[in-house]
């Protein structure tokens, strides 16, 4: 292919390589220059432009595109109609990418004017996805060049290999302490994993965490029809001899591979019962985010399979998100015990109240905000810190003779997230965490607040401290340090609230007597109301 700058009148027949634009003439990248194309170029005052012509044995970029492109498509890949050297392959059912990566590096290897560019391997995708697209660079490529690539291709490179399991069944353990709801929680997530495979749990047991148990409940779910079955255990998995693992092995099934290099999902185990899978399930199964549990249900939906190589091979990559729970270094050592500050929250507007500033308000003699800072002042958290914003100067006024540090939000207008911003980026370096104080709960005391404190424990991946009564969560909450700069991205007057749900790991749940986590003074009604009860004492 010829290519360079030429004079107007010698362009006839090329086409144009850049686009040109001037005195009102615009004309486009790719377009093939005619007589009408000359005679505009030159009207525009244009002397010289720069083109391409093709030369005997080239191929034009998008009959090259389209031929490749048609070669490498496989089962369940739809291509279209190439332009501008581009042709795209989309998936024709949902299902898994499947790839020939060594081959399709070859050809990219080929010449650097023919590429061929998908999505990962083995990802999931839905019908009418782009999966693959092949892109000629120059307007042509050579014959030859085009040829070797045929030549390589001797059978399709990608395929999307549709879902083929459609029941599926589920067995949860039992031990002490787990809830009934967190399996309710796992088992509808589960359904939400398997829905855009179109399949369903058709069978699903509930038994206890020993071995002869967990056996028979296997063998009931997949004689009930179910073509693949999970397990999600109350205890991890933690060797090949555990309680899962033994318990597939005394129904004659078989463990192919325990531990997996993808971080969530290291503590999964694969193996089969005759010709059907059966998972046992890492912790980070329950939740939805994405985790190495999904990488091999995908896979076994569609029926691929899934062997110890295809496993050990998933390292590179694995690593799939920081993991709250763990242990991370610190600019400086821990000293003795942890170091929790308090942060009350006290710029609002009392908009809900209809005009006064509820944390003013007096009961039994005392503003309301006051009574919340004593309470945080009796509990272990050191410093107290208030950030003010609506009658700044009446809040602090009402607060005189506390030892606690003001901190001024001028955007409070803004909603609560400025606030929480301000009050995070106060605190002082060395604190371990902060418990997070509502200016309007008044009934919150030092006993809660401490108790909250006292259930934190990195150790044990207890990162965030939450009340509950009856199951339903409330306030105050106590944040370890590294969830800080998620606290100071908070925006509008939402709160933390989906910070705890994104980071479901590492939250305990603190179950607590009353009505004070759950009680906030919103209305002149609910303010009355707690007057009368607090001063009839």
């Amino acid at each position: 292919m010829k290519f360079g700058a030429v004079p107007v009148k010698e362009a006839l027949g090329a086409t144009a390589v850049h686009t040109i634009r001037q005195d009102g003439l615009v004309l486009k990248k790719g377009t093939p220059i005619g007589p009408a194309e000359v005679a505009a170029l030159a009207a525009a005052g244009i002397t010289e432009v720069v083109v391409a012509r093709l030369e005997p044995g080239d191929v034009s970029e998008d009959v090259a595109a389209a031929e490749i492109a048609k070669a490498v498509a496989g089962e369940g890949v739809h291509v279209e109609r190439a332009f501008t050297g581009r042709a795209n392959l989309f998936a024709h059912t949902a299902g898994i990418l499947v790839v020939d990566n060594d081959a399709i590096d070859r050809l990219n290897r080929v010449d650097e004017a023919i590429t061929l560019a998908t999505l990962p391997a083995y990802k999931p995708v839905v019908a009418g996805e782009m999966i693959a697209t092949v892109k000629i660079i120059p307007f042509a490529v050579g014959g030859p060049a085009r040829d070797a690539v045929l030549a390589g291709v001797t059978r399709p490179l990608l395929r999307v290999a549709p879902y083929r399991v459609r029941k599926v069944g589920v067995v949860s353990t039992l031990l002490p302490g787990l809830a009934d709801k967190v399996i309710d929680k796992t088992l509808k997530i589960t359904a939400e994993r398997l829905a855009p495979a179109g399949a369903a749990i058709v069978a699903e047991r509930r038994v206890s965490h020993e071995r002869d148990a967990v056996a028979r409940a296997i063998d009931e779910v997949l004689k009930a029809g179910a073509e693949l079955a999970i397990v999600f255990g109350a205890s991890a998995i933690a060797d090949r001899r555990d309680v899962i693992p033994a318990a597939l092995v005394a129904i004659g099934g078989r463990v192919e591979h325990f531990g997996m290099p993808v971080d969530p999902g290291n503590l999964l185990m694969i193996g089969s019962a005759g010709e059907r899978a059966v998972l046992g399930a890492p912790g980070c199964a329950r939740s939805p985010k994405e985790n190495g549990f999904d990488w091999v249900l995908m896979r076994l939906l569609a029926r691929l399979p899934v062997q110890r190589q295809d496993i050990t091979g998933l390292g590179v990559g694995g690593l799939l998100m920081e993991i709250v729970t763990r242990p991370q270094p610190r600019e400086e050592p821990l000293q003795t015990g942890r170091s929790i500050a308090a942060v009350v929250l006290a710029a609002g507007r009392s908009s809900r109240m209809g005009g006064p500033n509820k944390l003013l308000a007096e009961i039994a003699g005392r503003p309301l905000l006051r009574m919340v800072v004593e309470a945080a002042l009796a509990s272990q958290a050191r410093p107290a810190l208030v950030v003010t914003g609506h009658q700044r100067e009446r809040v602090e006024a009402a607060l005189a003779g506390l030892p606690v540090i003001f901190v001024h939000n001028p955007n409070y207008a803004e909603g609560l997230g400025g606030s929480l911003k301000a009050g995070i980026a106060a605190l002082p370096v060395e604190v371990d965490g902060v418990v997070i104080c509502l200016g309007d709960m008044p009934q919150v005391d030092a006993a809660l607040i401490n108790r909250l404190i006292g259930a934190i424990d990195p150790d044990k991946g207890a990162l965030v401290a939450v009340p509950t009564i009856e199951g339903k969560r409330g306030n105050p909450v106590v944040w370890s340090r590294r969830f800080f700069p998620d606290l100071m991205a908070v925006e509008g007057d939402v709160g933390a609230r989906h910070l705890i749900g994104r980071y479901g790991e590492a939250v305990v749940e603190v179950p607590v007597s009353g009505a004070a986590a759950l009680t906030d003074i919103d209305t002149p009604q609910a303010l009355e109301a707690l007057k009368a009860e607090l001063e009839k004492t």
